[in-house]
């Protein structure tokens, strides 16, 4: 009986040796013994329960952040602070000698024209000077008009 294969379910045996009671070897594999194993750690899972996870794959432990300087910044950086009004600065400083420029030419623009004036003066009273022994001409004309009764008028001119 024990070389025929049997349909029927395996009979019950009251001592029958179970896998644990032998000592069996793995069929195929190394050999992985407790102390060679690496530990385990509980991490949160993604529903909100433990999960075991072997210490090397495990995450980095969160690092405590230092603390944040929450002082108000400038809006513009110190650079380029300096850069506006150094060109700021810059632009007004030319705009203040472009007026001084055009202050100056307008007084050189007046000194000319009184240097006109005083040079045609010159030119006439050195004439005056030169030509004084000459004879003067003197014109004079006088006009008389006598207003009369309707609409009637004497004119009459004197040398």
């Amino acid at each position: 009986m024990s070389g025929e294969i049997s349909n029927l379910p395996e009979q019950y045996r009251r001592y029958a040796r179970t896998a644990l009671d032998q000592d069996q070897q793995p069929v195929s594999g190394p050999v992985e013994l407790y102390d060679e194993r690496e530990p385990v750690v509980w991490v949160p899972g993604a529903y909100g329960g433990m999960v075991p996870v072997r210490k090397s794959q495990a995450p980095a432990p969160l690092q405590l952040q230092p603390p944040r300087d929450l002082s108000p910044q400038p809006l513009l950086d110190q650079t380029a602070q300096r850069l506006l009004g150094g060109g700021i600065g810059s632009g007004v400083a030319l705009w203040g000698g472009g007026q001084f420029l055009a202050g100056a030419g307008q007084f050189v623009s007046g000194l000319s024209g009184a240097g006109a004036l005083l040079f045609f003066l010159a030119l006439a009273g050195g004439r005056a000077l030169l030509m004084g022994g000459g004879a003067r001409v003197h014109n004079e004309q006088h006009t008389h008009v006598h207003q009369k009764w309707f609409g009637r008028t004497n004119v009459t001119n004197q040398q």
